[in-house]
């Protein structure tokens, strides 16, 4: 998790900081009320001003955050690591309280500013967690690149069933499988049409495609069945040199990139994670 509730425990210096990607705006209220408000930017040199600053506010200093994506990291392990306490509002949370405040949900850098310092004063937010600083920033980075590398195998998944295949072998997308996405993506990169398939005989398909297509239940069956699936296909007759089967093919190699990083992102996951009693529960 990378947030934990937190107790409310008072404080003398509130600061408030709507993060952005370059800028972030600033709200700093001390216990007599005075307010201060700026913007600084997302540099070495306004990190610094930022904890000079905040050494001169009186202790104990309590700093709040709307996380933007990961553009409050930098800053957030900053504060942090110079005894600062950090926590973050949920941006739910700041949503319904400028719209039961302002009457609206429209984003404003210095008024966000302000929702934050009042969620903030009330003790409506969250704990920051430093992955870096607990110790687990790269299993964090594993889930997050595993994450990234799905999304874009599922998407390009989706093109390759519902673009290319619809064009060049239609009725080849009932053999697919996802557990079985390797093998169907080696097998359209050797026969990405039904006419490569036509043009040999079943015996020459069959020896071409028998180390292709793994383990099956009845294997010469399953061939013989593919091989009449491609000689009735409605698919386009695509010569094998077409510019247009380079790309169909460009993508199909594409895929298989994307199914070799995700599983050498999950036997990486497993070495990691080996020996662990919450992991092997």
């Amino acid at each position: 998790m990378m947030t934990a509730r937190q107790e409310v425990t008072p404080a003398a210096t509130y600061v408030a900081i709507d993060i952005a990607k370059r800028t972030h705006a600033v709200l700093i209220e001390t216990s007599d009320g005075k307010q201060r408000r700026f913007r600084m930017a997302s540099t070495h040199e306004d990190h610094q001003r930022l904890v000079d600053l905040l050494r001169t506010c009186p202790a104990p200093v309590r700093v709040a955050m709307e996380a933007t994506g990961d553009y409050h990291r930098t800053l957030a392990y900053r504060l942090l690591r110079e005894g600062l306490e950090v926590c973050l509002v949920s941006s739910m949370a700041a949503a319904r309280y400028r719209e039961a405040v302002f009457n609206s949900w429209d984003k404003n850098d210095p008024k966000d500013a302000g929702v934050i310092l009042a969620l903030l004063k009330q003790g409506i937010t969250q704990r920051f967690v430093d992955p870096l600083m607990a110790g687990h920033h790269g299993l964090q980075e594993l889930s997050k690149t595993h994450y990234q590398i799905s999304l874009a195998r599922t998407r390009l998944q989706h093109s390759l069933l519902t673009h290319y295949l619809p064009l060049y072998f239609p009725e080849v997308e009932r053999y697919f499988c996802t557990t079985q996405a390797a093998w169907f993506a080696q097998f359209l990169l050797r026969f990405p049409t039904a006419a490569s398939i036509r043009v040999l005989s079943f015996e020459a398909f069959e020896r071409e495609a028998w180390g292709i297509v793994g383990r099956k239940v009845n294997k010469r069956a399953w061939i013989r069945e593919l091989y009449d699936a491609a000689c009735t296909s409605v698919g386009l007759p695509i010569a094998d040199d077409d510019i247009a089967l380079d790309t169909f093919r460009l993508q199909l190699r594409r895929y298989q990139q994307l199914i070799e990083q995700r599983d050498t992102l999950v036997e990486t996951a497993r070495g990691v994670l080996q020996g662990r009693t919450d992991y092997e529960a």
